[in-house]
């Protein structure tokens, strides 16, 4: 059974993916600061028939992140498929931007995906395949964020690191790709401090040509595509899945 590693998986996008990975018979780990919300999903897998555990992780934290990942590959052996899905986006106009919230933000958009991926690697080299699938955004790759410069910023790195990964490490049969979601219908979406709000997110359907704004098992199914053999060729790729957005609103 393979095994995948997903960040941020208590709700939202890292909910859906972890349902969805465990529908395809994976072996699901559930990581996130949300305990009660992790364990939810863990319940929820367990009693529909599939196989998941959660592990507490702070993904700013390198002890937390090498202690998880050395007891997931003890227990389960290497791990096949990690998602970092784990982020935040706080709204923070330009004239209260600290470097301190810069840091805050980018230790766990970015940074934080490097402090999961490095020690996995070891064990995912040996077995000479694995997919790492790394989430970026809509205002990380075709949009800047106002009021969320260090949000946008965070995500276009990930592009970066994608694109680095994936030459560093397809000879070792790792692959390597980025989602960058458009809105979807999730708690950070829905925050009328950081984000759209309820009525923002349901006025945006109507510039989005499919008509809608995105719910998590939209993204979910891309993800779970992106760690199969289906998508064996495919390396280094950040794919926008926004419903149109990217190419519809002028």
């Amino acid at each position: 059974m393979k095994t995948v590693l997903i960040t941020g998986a208590g709700i939202g996008i890292g909910r859906s993916t972890a349902i969805a990975f465990s529908k395809k018979g994976y072996n699901v780990i559930v990581t996130d600061i949300l305990k009660d919300e992790g364990e939810a999903v863990v319940s929820e897998i367990n009693e529909d028939g599939g196989a998941a555990k959660f592990y507490y992780l702070d993904v700013t934290s390198t002890e937390n992140a090498n202690n998880v990942i050395a007891s997931v590959e003890k227990e389960f052996g290497a791990i096949h498929t990690i998602v970092c899905n784990a982020g935040i986006a706080h709204k923070v106009p330009l004239d209260q931007l600290t470097d301190e919230k810069w840091d805050y933000l980018f230790d766990i958009d970015l940074k934080g995906m490097f402090k999961v991926i490095r020690p996995a690697l070891g064990s995912m080299k040996s077995a000479n395949t694995g997919s790492i699938i790394c989430l970026s955004s809509c205002m990380g790759v075709m949009y800047g964020w106002d009021e969320h410069v260090h949000y946008s910023s965070a995500k276009a790195g990930v592009v970066g690191l994608v694109r680095g990964l994936a030459n560093e490490l397809a000879r070792d049969g790792i692959k390597v790709n980025g989602v960058a979601p458009g809105y979807i219908r999730t708690a950070q979406l829905l925050s009328e401090e950081h984000s759209l709000g309820k009525e923002g997110a349901d006025k945006a359907g109507s510039f989005i040509p499919m008509g809608r704004i995105g719910e998590p098992d939209d993204i979910a199914d891309v993800i779970v595509f992106l760690a199969s053999h289906e998508a064996r060729y495919l390396t280094g790729q950040v794919i926008s899945v926004d419903g149109g957005l990217g190419v519809g609103r002028y």
